[in-house]
């Protein structure tokens, strides 16, 4: 049974911005207002939808289009449609450098990383690089450097310089290895293990990757969302149906939530308080009390949930 709390007393009732939740079976977003917690309305978007991201001056949220080959740029404070960018190949997950020069995507369907420049408008193509098969997640280190992207049918993890667009190394993993999380020091790499039972950490920091240990936290490792305090972050493990609390200076798991129907990707609330994850098989946004540890909140959105953002998040670092 859920416990419905107000969201007015948690601090919460001044938050405007709303949440974004990507439906890729329906080929929309649903717009999610975060004080009635009620769908306000659900935009068209490009075949499958699957994640999101803002744009470095935090003007436009990029909902990355993979069967449609497209962006799609939306306000992320009144979710009104700005514009779409075609001739996208594949966006399926997408990153933008901290030095906000560089714009990557990663074509899960069509076996490829694509390294853009951005000038603040539109991405130009600089190195299209091919890799292993389904290519799944990307990260790009604090440096602006270098980017690691996992191959989620390869069992492989490659590490590319975005300076050179060279391919630097490739490295075996785990089984079906999904979302990747870099420690802010830049010498540790974290990779969520879809196919697996936890998170493979790896040391980033010689002229190749060294494995140092499998961080146990449930079956179908997936996701990852910075819990905003320089020190912990969260996996969603899709079929255990959990949430994991990963202490990355001590590389342990030090709490876990329930997480119903496939939790997928996460946003967390400014405080750090609440975890706003996509029930990817129930077709729900669900929201968990990390205090608590308890699901306090659904809300309905359409077929196979996955991206969730809001600008009102907890630091991503």
């Amino acid at each position: 049974m859920l416990f419905f709390i107000s969201f007015a007393t948690a601090g919460l009732a001044h938050a405007v911005a709303p949440v974004f939740v990507l439906n890729s079976l329906d080929a929309s977003v649903s717009v999610i207002d975060p004080v009635s917690w009620t769908e306000t309305k659900r935009i068209p978007t490009g075949k499958e939808p699957h994640h999101l991201y803002l744009t470095p001056d935090e003007k436009s949220l990029i909902i990355a289009n993979a069967l449609g080959d497209s962006l799609l740029f939306v306000d992320p404070k009144t979710a009104a449609v700005q514009r779409t960018v075609t001739g996208i190949l594949d966006p399926y997950q997408l990153r933008f450098s901290p030095d906000m020069k560089w714009f990557v995507t990663v074509a899960n369907r069509l076996n490829h990383v694509d390294i853009y420049r951005w000038d603040g408008q539109t991405p130009v193509l600089a190195k299209r690089i091919v890799t292993s098969k389904t290519p799944s997640h990307v990260w790009i280190d604090s440096t602006s450097r270098t980017v690691y992207a996992s191959m989620q049918d390869s069992d492989e993890l490659v590490a590319i310089d975005l300076f050179t667009q060279a391919l630097k190394w490739r490295s075996p993993t785990g089984p079906m290895p999904a979302d990747v999380f870099g420690t802010p020091d830049d010498k540790f790499l974290l990779v969520g293990l879809t196919g697996g039972q936890g998170v493979e950490v790896y040391d980033v920091t010689g002229p190749a990757p060294k494995f140092v240990q499998l961080i146990k936290t449930g079956e179908g490792a997936h996701a990852f969302r910075g819990a905003g305090d320089k020190r912990h972050v969260f996996v969603s493990n899709r079929v255990a149906n959990t949430i994991s609390k990963i202490d990355y200076k001590t590389m342990t798991v030090v709490e876990s939530y329930p997480a119903p129907s496939g939790p997928d990707c996460m946003d967390v609330s400014p405080d750090g308080r609440f975890i706003y994850v996509a029930s990817r098989w129930a077709k729900k946004l669900t929201v968990i009390d990390t205090q608590s540890r308890t699901v306090v909140r659904q809300v309905n959105v359409g077929k196979s949930p996955h991206g969730v953002w809001t600008l009102d998040h907890a630091a991503r670092q």
